[in-house]
């Protein structure tokens, strides 16, 4: 009986194909509520047609439109000026979960899995059952090429429903249509929010934006300067693990670990091939794929003995204290900006760079928590701010001594934006919906490192002005006994009433050359022609419709949180009377 049921449940195993898991597993994706699908469609669409433009050097022209089909139902169109995709490969890139060209390269970009569009076009398919359209031409004297795709997600490949040629007025690009459930709203994670700080952070690219309400929107490009092309690198030994290691050995083609060391990673010379060699008491003349997991286990350790050079920075293109700076001016009017570009460092062997910048006071109310902008590869962060290891460095940093109040373990408080940026090869997400950083320990030292830079700038103007303020006080105590002075002098010296005013003025230039002239601080708001008033108020809603927002988004997730439990307690139950039918059945 026991074994008839052992073969009874073997008939039952089955493979689980990628894009099955995530079809019921969609929240890991980011579309755990009609809100966020929204965003996250309009995101991946947006952030491949950047990286597209950007590695075909071709300045990206953007544009977005959301329309409104009633129903909780919505369009999403995103139309771009990039190289374009070749026809065999468009179904595969939006119709088949985990397939693209950036997971295998060491180079900065926003994609990095091969998962985000193809999910959006998942989705789409199981809240309105409607087919993604795509239209793509690579080139003027090529034809334009239109699919209408779904995903067959039992066997993750893509259904191709219509494969025609199309027309298109650009000479080269792509657009996207997709119908899908959703849920449309303004504030801190809105469209609009996500689109105006990726042209805060992208000064390059010019977005028009169509929203719901018909409402056209231009997010105009401040620079034609492209960013500076990141160069693909190989990976660093320092952060290569064991597994890793004895699967490039086994796949490499030289014939001797030391070519295999010099040629299939970066900073790793003849001299330090051989240096590691030796320390691993292992021939360089050794063929690689007979290298077995105890030589490559002394391999590991020899590195970690041998000084190499940090990987090379080439690969990261990193925003810039200057830019960063100016985007942040155009949506803030602040009395004192600062930014810093900390020096390139490592993690596991990647390496990455960490920028911040701080607008202090000006427009920028003074009660509650500071206003935290993250971004990973120029790509705004706009869910799960405190599971993200940049909200913990900004907790973690005391900003007390820098003229700020905080409790412990939280942001600081008073009128001021922190907007941090990480761009690496690799940025360590903490799901595959790419919306926070992990906690790395290097990671954290780099931000907290930066954060302090900024803050030190900052604390020179804030004691500046407080000086500055204790002085205008010690003055205006002496300038309220001027004209008493002055009316004393008159009466010693036999003064005419009209020299009186002559002797106040004298008496004032007096002060001021003996206690110092003073520097301007405090705020003025025509000292910012950066500033655009129409575009900071994009996305943006009361402080009364935010806290609902929030509060909504609680319910959400935990309305989430109980379904998962609920169908846990389920699959609980299902196991209990499985095991008491087969206790009987024994029986």
């Amino acid at each position: 009986m026991v074994s008839t049921k052992a073969y009874e449940m073997a008939s039952k195993q089955r493979d689980i194909s990628v894009a099955e898991f995530f079809e019921k597993n969609r929240h890991l994706l980011g579309f755990d509520n009609t809100r966020k699908a929204l965003l996250t469609t309009v995101k991946e669409a947006v952030d491949n047609s950047l990286d597209a433009c950007e590695e075909a050097d071709i300045i990206p022209e953007i544009v977005v439109e959301v329309i409104d089909m009633g129903d909780d139902r919505f369009r999403i169109i995103v139309e771009d000026n990039g190289p374009g995709i070749v026809k065999s490969q468009i179904p595969k890139i939006f119709a088949k979960l985990l397939y693209g060209s950036k997971f295998h390269r060491l180079k900065q970009s926003r994609g990095q899995q091969g998962i985000g569009i193809s999910a959006s076009v998942m989705y789409a398919q199981l809240t309105t059952g409607r087919p993604a359209k795509i239209l793509s031409k690579v080139g003027p004297d090529k034809p334009a090429h239109y699919y209408e795709l779904k995903i067959d997600t039992a066997r993750n490949k893509p259904q191709i429903l219509k494969d025609e040629k199309g027309e298109n007025e650009n000479s080269h690009g792509t657009r996207v249509e997709i119908d899908l459930e959703g849920t449309y709203v303004k504030g801190k994670q809105s469209i609009d929010q996500y689109l105006k700080q990726t042209a805060i952070v992208n000064p390059h690219v010019n977005i028009t934006y169509v929203n719901p309400k018909a409402e056209q929107i231009i997010f105009p490009r401040v620079t034609d300067k492209m960013p500076r092309q990141p160069i693909e690198i190989k990976p660093h030994p320092a952060g290569v693990e064991l597994g890793i290691l004895l699967k490039m050995l086994s796949a490499t083609s030289f014939r001797t670990l030391q070519a295999f060391l010099t040629n299939e990673f970066s900073r790793v010379g003849s001299g330090t091939a051989k240096q590691i060699c030796e320390k691993a008491l292992i021939p360089p003349s050794t063929i690689p794929r007979r290298i077995k997991r105890g030589d490559a286990e002394k391999l590991i350790n020899a590195i970690k003995k041998t000084k190499i050079i940090t990987p090379p920075t080439e690969c990261i293109s990193p925003i810039g204290q200057e830019l960063l700076e100016k985007g942040l001016r155009k949506e803030i009017n602040a009395e004192y900006y600062c930014a810093v570009t900390r020096k390139p460092s490592v993690y596991r062997g990647n390496p990455f760079q960490v920028e911040v910048a701080i607008a202090y006071g000006g427009d920028q109310t003074a009660e509650g928590s500071v206003n935290l902008l993250r971004f990973a590869n120029r790509v705004p962060l706009l869910y799960q701010q405190s599971a993200c290891s940049i909200f913990r460095s900004v907790a973690d940093t005391n900003w007390r001594p820098y003229g700020l109040s905080q409790s412990n373990g939280s942001l600081p408080q008073g009128p001021v934006t922190i907007a941090v940026h990480i761009a690496s090869v690799w940025v360590p997400f903490t799901s595959e919906s790419k919306e926070a950083i992990a906690h790395y320990p290097e990671i954290i030292s780099e931000l907290k490192l930066a954060l302090q830079e900024a803050g030190r700038k900052l604390k020179k103007y804030t004691v500046k002005k407080r000086r500055v303020k204790e002085e205008l006080k010690k003055r205006s105590f002496i300038e309220k006994y001027i004209p008493h002075v002055a009316d004393g002098l008159r009466e010693i010296l036999d003064l005419k009433r009209i020299e009186v005013s002559s002797v106040e003025k004298i008496l004032k230039q007096m002060l001021e050359k003996k206690r110092g002239k003073l520097d301007k601080v405090g705020f003025d708001p025509s000292e910012n022609p950066d500033y655009d008033e129409e575009f900071a108020r994009i996305g943006s809603i009361g402080r009364d419709d935010e806290k609902k927002q929030e509060q909504e988004e609680a319910w959400e997730n935990a309305k989430a949180d109980d379904s998962e439990e609920n169908e846990q307690k389920k699959e609980e139950k299902d196991q209990k009377e499985n095991k008491q039918e087969a206790k009987t059945k024994k029986e």
